[in-house]
């Protein structure tokens, strides 16, 4: 029975210290597909996050001076004293469209020698205000969601890309059992564990970047009503206040 008991802890010594391969070393010894799959899917990943941080911290900034710049407007008595301000707010999508309204407006009053009231009465300024409004939306919503369509494609291809790299990985696993007549963990192992890594990363790349997606999406979509809302309400007071000059 001792000699059991040192034979049993021998091997388990054995175990111990035989140490298990890291994923360094499985992409290492893994073929140059898997390779050419585990790198295009990290690169996916680390781009996917110089995403999320840089979008993160741009509709932060967005939300946050929107916000400050609406206080400010709401508070002021003169459109003119807004303008003044906009240096404070260049990260704010609803005061861009403030500064395209403000510009088109003093344009139009210049070019057509009219005084404001009688300008807001017609319908060819309200027209131009409307487009100039439409025009600064739809630049600030391009460059809100600029980007964001590459974490859409890296969330629904990336799981595939990695089904490919674990499918590869298996069917080299079964050629070596027709090659050698072994269906061993020895004989197939490698190739097992390869097919694995490239299921999981693929998984770790998709998740996080469709989860980004989703958050973005529906903060560019409270952006976007925020622009939508300043739009009509400016255009509101210009119609009350000055036409009524």
């Amino acid at each position: 029975m001792p000699q059991s008991i040192e034979v049993y802890l021998a091997a388990v010594g054995q175990v111990e210290h035989a140490g298990q391969p890291g994923i360094a070393e499985l992409f290492l010894e893994a073929d140059i597909i898997v390779q050419s799959v585990l790198l295009i899917l990290l690169l996916m990943s680390v781009v996917c996050w110089v995403i999320i941080f840089n979008k993160a911290g741009m509709l932060r900034k967005a939300q946050r001076q929107d916000e400050a710049f609406l206080e400010l407007f709401w508070k002021s008595q003169r459109l003119d004293q807004v303008y003044d301000r906009l240096e404070r707010y260049r990260g704010s999508p609803v005061a861009a469209l403030f500064k395209a309204a403000y510009l088109e407006l003093s344009r139009i009053t210049r070019s057509d020698g009219q005084n404001t009231g009688e300008l807001a009465t017609t319908l060819d300024a309200q027209d131009n205000l409307e487009r100039a409004l439409r025009r600064a939306a739809t630049t600030e919503r391009t460059a809100l969601e600029r980007l964001t369509p590459f974490l859409a494609t890296t969330g629904s291809t990336a799981p595939f890309i990695g089904l490919f790299g674990t499918v590869w990985g298996i069917l080299r696993a079964f050629q070596k059992i027709d090659a050698t007549g072994q269906a061993t963990v020895a004989t197939v192992g490698g190739d097992i564990s390869h097919a694995l890594i490239a299921t999981a990363v693929g998984l770790a790349a998709a998740i996080p970047a469709v989860m980004a997606f989703n958050f973005f999406n529906s903060r560019i979509r409270v952006v976007n009503s925020d622009m939508e809302n300043f739009s009509s309400d400016f255009l509101n007071i210009v119609k009350r206040h000055f036409a009524a000059r």
